[in-house]
């Protein structure tokens, strides 16, 4: 194909059919994920047949699990890893083994499979995918939730599996009687080795080097220093035998209590998005469509095996060994019911060893990146069925019970702005009680030495009668969702209507909206802003006086056109008029004030 020769043409085929499939997918609902795979079938040979060759660029897209891998390891820290030992080690080796178990028995008992192709067709299905498996996650903003803490612990553990898999391999197809005990120990003490370079790298040398990069203020030498890091280590890995990705997250778990962890994340990040879009293409590009043509009974019946027999053991995993409930042990199982990346290299492995017939090659690559495009469906149908809401998590029963003198302020969101509010209350001696929805937050805030914050959502009626909000005399509503605060401020005042309620507004939109449910809104970036002008102004030469009295005709100025905008704040032509009007007005002010004090100097 003449796109195979041309560097630039194949780069605008990727980069189209990702503009044109991805977004559609979006606007369904189906998950970017499934638009780059719907991307790699329709410019794959199977189709249009645009790019030939997907083998090409495989090992180019193979980066972007890489830069994930990095990026999740700098996310986390060996600190944070030791806590949860117990989710990577007990119940990722215990979802390893059980799916395993059963898909190689079913392989050598129904499909007449021979114990050594069984074992390898076991442990390789069980794998789910990472990079598939988070980015559903991260779409649907459930990485935190405890089905996906549970679904990373999993696929980071399947991860570390894989290098003794991809070893065990060539042994269980009759390799080993043609490697020496001396190239074992070898290849051993090279992937050992290999580990001790990124180890003692990323403590002593990574830092050095980075201050170093710092120090010259170029950004580009910069990202040139975060992807040398990456791709080096992973290319190092490779070298001994042992998972990029997961030489890539070991870097990154070296460096997450690096000062550099947020410059490089943000240097990465980047790269990682493309790069992850490229794989998922070439996965699509990778699937024999022809096959699917051909035996259609088969290779769906495949695909539904795979996801009806991983499912479920996945549920049972999530809520024995997980501690899950239901719907969190269902969520996880759609998460990693289908294959994963990694298969696909050891199935590769396991045809060149001559494990596999090449049909039976196509047919498993085709079945996992079926269960791959079936996922964001199951994804869609149990976020239909089942409230899309993370389950709550477990709240000590201390956090619950609201006990409390009569307040006189009630303080929903113990946030940036809540917390300041409490502690000037706190310092007056003035009683207040807090209502938060984060755990972490409650905990913070009360280790700081009996702060009254309690769990509960502002919004309910029986939270606020506990609280006892109707004998308090002012009401602050500082969380930092927009909707929430107004909701809040719309309960308080139908319940508590002659309450005072000073609310967090986010823009000027939002201020008239709290305003028109009875709130006086005060904006939260507002009055840092006019501090930051202040000094900005003396720094650029006016005396204090001077940009003392510019900032105070600003915020007078600025509060006159808030306060007319309001009538009309839902007609956007009206608010531009008027905004330009006030722009003008405000330049003929600030000229006016400066002619005056020029005429009273001289």
């Amino acid at each position: 194909m003449p796109h195979e020769g041309n560097l630039l043409q194949a780069a605008v085929v990727f980069l189209f059919a990702a503009v044109l499939t991805v977004p559609l997918a979006k606007r369904l609902q189906l998950g970017a994920v499934l638009g780059y795979l719907f991307a790699g079938v329709i410019i794959g040979p199977s189709v249009l047949g645009l790019i030939g060759n997907p083998q090409s660029v495989a090992h180019i897209s193979e980066l972007g699990v890489v830069l994930l891998l990095f990026i999740i390891g700098l996310e986390l820290s060996p600190r944070r890893l030791w806590v949860m030992r117990k989710s990577v080690f007990g119940v990722g080796l215990a979802q390893v083994l059980l799916t395993a178990s059963v898909i190689g028995v079913l392989a050598l008992s129904v499909f007449g499979q021979p114990l050594n192709s069984a074992i390898v067709l076991g442990l390789g299905l069980a794998l789910s995918s990472t990079a598939f498996g988070l980015q559903s996650l991260a779409e649907r903003k459930e990485l935190t939730s405890p089905h996906g803490r549970l679904a990373f612990a999993i696929l980071l553990f399947q991860d570390i599996a894989a290098i003794p898999l991809i070893a065990l391999v060539p042994m269980l197809a009759g390799g080993a009687h043609a490697t020496s005990n001396a190239e074992s120990l070898n290849h051993a003490l090279q992937v050992l080795g290999g580990i001790a370079v990124v180890v003692v790298g990323g403590r002593y040398l990574l830092r050095p080097v980075f201050r170093v990069v710092a120090k010259t203020g170029l950004p580009e030498v910069s990202t040139a220093t975060a992807l040398l890091v990456v791709i080096g280590t992973a290319w190092l890995m490779d070298l001994v035998g042992v998972s990029m990705a997961l030489g890539a997250f070991l870097a990154g778990l070296l460096l997450a209590d690096s000062e550099y962890r947020h410059e490089l994340e943000a240097q990465i990040e980047p790269f990682k998005g493309l790069l992850l879009g490229l794989f998922f293409i070439s996965v699509g590009m990778g699937a024999n469509l022809s096959l699917l043509l051909s035996a259609p009974i088969t290779v769906l019946g495949l695909t539904l095996l795979l996801i009806g027999l991983k499912l479920p053991l996945l549920f049972v995993v999530g809520r024995l060994a997980g501690g899950l409930n239901k719907v969190s042990a269902i969520r996880l199982g759609i998460v990693l019911a289908a294959g994963g990346e990694f298969a696909f290299v050891v199935f590769k492995i396991g045809r060149d060893q001559g494990l596999f017939e090449p049909r039976l090659y196509d047919l498993l690559v085709l079945t996992i990146t079926l269960s791959m495009a079936v996922t964001p469906l199951l994804l869609l149908i149990c976020a239909r069925l089942v409230s899309p809401k993370v389950q709550p998590v477990e709240v000590p029963e201390k956090f619950r019970q609201i006990d409390t003198d009569t307040p006189r302020v009630v303080i929903a969101g113990m946030g940036r702005m809540g917390q300041i509010v409490a502690r000037i209350l706190r310092a007056q001696n003035i009683k207040f009680v807090a209502l938060d929805t984060s755990v972490e937050t409650i905990e913070l805030s009360r280790s700081f030495g009996g702060v009254p914050v309690f769990y509960g959502d502002p919004m309910r009626a029986e939270i606020l009668h506990a609280a006892k909000a109707g004998e308090a005399e002012y009401f602050v509503i500082a969380t930092d969702d927009p909707e929430t605060n107004i909701k809040t401020a719309e309960v308080v005042r139908k319940l508590y209507p002659h309450m005072k309620i000073i609310a967090r507004a986010r823009n000027r939109q939002h201020v008239h909206r709290l305003v028109d449910v009875g709130a006086e809104a005060i904006r939260e970036t507002y009055y840092s802003s006019l501090e930051m002008s202040r000094r900005t102004l003396v720094g650029l030469g006016l005396t204090q006086a001077q940009a003392d009295a510019r900032i105070k005709r600003f915020k007078h100025h600025d509060e006159q056109v808030l306060e007319a905008q309001h009538a009309i704040y839902d007609d956007a032509a009206k608010v531009l008029q008027t905004a330009q009007e006030a722009r003008a007005e405000l330049a003929r002010l600030f000229e006016s004030d400066q002619l005056e004090e020029e005429s009273r100097n001289t």
